[in-house]
């Protein structure tokens, strides 16, 4: 098993491949989110709100602040190099966005241990807090980077 020390050194020693390979996410790219930052156990990414993303009020759906919501978790919790997938989210919205707005979302881990890690997520535009998400993930044993040697539990 290896330490919380260890996962960190894993994320420096293959933090390109780690990069490459969560900003492969074909979803994300179909969405327009680039991925702008990512450290240990954070990420954060952009997005533009366009005519596609619009609900019948004509304001940015809820599906695509979660979207990105769900993207920078994502990244955040691979982060380490370790395959880790979601096990329960929750999403607060605060306010509407509007097409063309630039939204950011920002993810931070708060814990993590063996088997699981807990994040905060928030997603803002350029004037205000417009969404807040709190979401668990499940560590699994694989290693997705660095062949043998970062490989196991």
């Amino acid at each position: 098993m290896k330490t919380k020390r260890e996962d960190t050194d894993v994320h420096f020693q293959y933090a390109e491949e780690i990069q490459e390979k969560l900003k492969s996410d074909t979803f994300a790219q179909w969405l327009g989110i680039e991925l702008t930052e990512i450290g240990p156990g954070t990420a954060v990414a952009e997005m533009t709100i366009t005519e596609t993303m619009l609900n019948a009020h004509g304001t940015a759906h809820g599906a695509a602040l979660f979207a990105i919501a769900d993207f920078v978790f994502a990244v955040a919790c691979n982060s380490y190099g370790k395959t880790s997938v979601g096990l329960s989210v929750n999403v607060g919205y605060l306010a509407a966005c509007q097409k063309g707005d630039k939204i950011t979302a920002i993810a931070s881990e708060i814990k993590r241990n063996h088997r699981t890690s807990w994040y905060e997520v928030r997603v803002e535009n350029e004037k205000e807090l417009v969404a807040h998400v709190s979401a668990l993930s499940y560590r699994k044993n694989d290693y997705f980077v660095g062949g043998d040697e970062s490989k196991g539990t």
